[in-house]
């Protein structure tokens, strides 16, 4: 939900918005205050684009033929 409504008019503007979205925001602030966290992202990111990875269906086919 990304709604928000803002109310009121003071000395100090307050916005409401959902827990759902609250949360959210936390998590994304946690993530991106980790810098270690954010370089693992840009590398996974470039990893993909350069076609370095594995297909879900194709690594679970792996590990079952090591069974």
């Amino acid at each position: 939900m990304n709604e928000t409504e803002v109310f009121g008019e003071h000395k100090a503007r307050w916005v409401t918005i959902s827990t759902d979205e609250y949360e959210s925001m936390k998590s994304t602030l946690e993530v991106l205050s980790d810098t270690e966290l954010v370089e693992q992202i840009k590398e996974s990111r470039e990893d993909f684009k350069a076609g370095r990875f594995k297909k879900l269906r194709d690594l679970l086919k792996e590990i079952e033929s090591k069974d």
